[in-house]
């Protein structure tokens, strides 16, 4: 069995540092969105160019995190991750100081090349801690990505109320710095990697693919789904994946092994990545809206942009609460029993909240709960993940199951999108969405969250192994001196 390089750093350290990463980096995927009503007046530009400053972040974010994965198993995770985090302090750099819509859309793409940073945690944290530590560090690893994108939004509205636009890339390049000095400090440097030859044909193939892809989900809404570039964007995206699969299947060195990746442990968990993907943003982004909705609606609260970010809070906390948790079941009863837990604590939030949104308490409560099974869920697919790859293909594998997350939010984001700028009404002579868009979408997040309990039961709850390649529970039970339901074939 591969052992884990020995830590010199107290584990707990280790686990503190690499989610610290985790958070700083999801932190500057939901930091701009207080500051988008206003981007158009500030860059001087029109709000479907502003938009860009959300669409460069995720496309570059879509293109790195693949070859992010690979690059760290060929050279090394902590030098790929220092790598990412110094990508993020250029960005914020970059976009702090921009004056125009180029310069803050180039800086915002240069932070969402730092997205691979939770995927490569998660991979570090496996070559260094022992198979008994490694569930309840993954959980936290994992979960870092939804608190991160939950205490963005309150963060961000804070900053941004009360000091200039500009502090808010300055706090996210000044906590990247911080996060890369204790990366050197803390996380040891592994033995010699493994090295190997880049796929640039795959990689080129897969980037755009995904820039096609990114690009008509994010942009849809604006541009028209029926439009031409839409419909061309979709229709180029399915050809270069059909392409790249091809090559993939041939080369034998690939960017993403696709062989291992269609395995079913791999393939449900990712598809169930997606799904969850798209819960986790849905509450977020039908909860800020209906909060600053005018009480003339009779549906909205009033709220201010930072009231509406505050009460996100509770989400990116009760994440966090779970965290331990999660850890605990996956080790008790498997990571798929926690996966299903979390699916069906999500949907039991986003059901009571389809029933009950007119009192904040009740968006509260549903915050509450979708957070709790978004950091049960999250916990458990790095488990899913890695007891189902080689540790040489760890960092790739967890790669593209944080892109299947992105590939998840964005779409949220596109549906909720059409739907309030579809379903709409006229109150004191201003359009505005109208309630049913808000049921609707909060149907979808329901919706979404019984696919992926379904997704999840179906989940293959063990496999066959090598001894090189052994789930985490069996590791923990040959550490623990434990008899193991694991086999390993003749």
């Amino acid at each position: 069995m591969n052992q884990p390089e020995p830590v010199t750093s107290p584990p707990k350290a280790l686990i503190a540092v690499l989610a610290l990463a985790g958070i700083t980096v999801s932190l500057q995927q939901t930091f701009v969105i207080p500051l988008l009503p206003h981007l158009p007046a500030l860059l001087h530009t029109t709000r479907g160019n502003a938009s860009w400053a959300v669409t460069a972040t995720l496309i570059a974010g879509a293109v790195s995190i693949p070859i992010v994965g690979r690059l760290a198993d060929m050279w090394g995770k902590r030098r790929i991750l220092l790598s990412c985090l110094a990508f993020l302090v250029t960005g914020s750099a970059v976009t702090a100081f921009s004056t125009s819509l180029g310069w803050f859309v180039a800086g915002r793409a240069l932070q969402g090349t730092a997205a691979g940073v939770v995927s490569l945690g998660i991979s570090l944290l496996r070559d260094h801690l022992p198979p008994h530590r490694l569930a309840s560090a993954t959980s936290v690893m994992s979960t870092s990505l939804g608190v991160g994108a939950s205490l963005g939004i309150p963060l961000s509205a804070l900053l941004a109320q009360y000091a200039d636009w500009r502090v808010l890339f300055w706090t996210a390049g000044g906590l990247a710095t911080v996060a890369g000095v204790l990366v050197l400090l803390v996380v040891p440097r592994t033995s010699r990697p493994p090295g190997g030859r880049f796929d640039p044909l795959g990689a080129l193939l897969l980037s755009s693919a995904l820039v096609c892809l990114f690009l008509a989900v994010s942009q849809g809404g604006t541009r028209g789904w029926t439009g031409g570039l839409t419909l061309g964007s979709f229709a180029a995206a399915a050809t270069l994946l059909v392409l790249f699969g091809a090559w993939e299947l041939r080369t034998a060195q690939p960017l993403i092994d696709l062989r291992v990746s269609r395995r079913p442990q791999v393939l449900l968990t990712n598809t169930a990545s997606l799904v969850f993907g798209f819960s986790m943003l849905t509450s977020s982004l039908v909860f800020t809206q209906l909060l600053q909705m005018p009480t003339t609606t009779g549906y909205g609260f009033g709220e201010s942009m930072l009231v509406a970010g505050l009460l996100q809070a509770p989400g990116g906390v009760c994440m966090i609460a779970m965290s331990p948790v999660s850890a605990k079941i996956t080790v008790r009863s498997g990571p798929r029993t926690t996966l299903m837990a979390g699916a069906s604590v999500v949907l039991c939030g986003y059901g009571f909240a389809t029933l009950s949104h007119t009192q904040l308490w009740q968006l509260l409560v549903c915050s509450a709960l979708v957070g709790s099974g978004i950091g049960l869920a999250y916990g458990a697919m790095p488990s899913l993940i890695m007891s189902a790859v080689p540790v040489s293909q760890t960092a790739a594998a967890n790669s593209l199951n944080n892109l299947c997350r992105s590939l998840g939010t964005t779409t949220a984001s596109a549906v909720a999108g059409l739907l309030l700028a579809t379903m709409t009404t006229t109150v004191s002579g201003h359009v505005v969405p109208d309630r049913t868009a808000f049921t609707t979408i909060l149907l979808t997040g329901a919706a979404a969250a019984l696919l992926a309990l379904v997704i999840a039961a179906v989940i293959p709850s063990r496999r066959p192994a090598t001894t090189a390649d052994l789930p985490l529970a069996a590791a923990t039970a040959v550490v623990r001196h434990e008899p193991s339901t694991a086999h390993c074939p003749p």
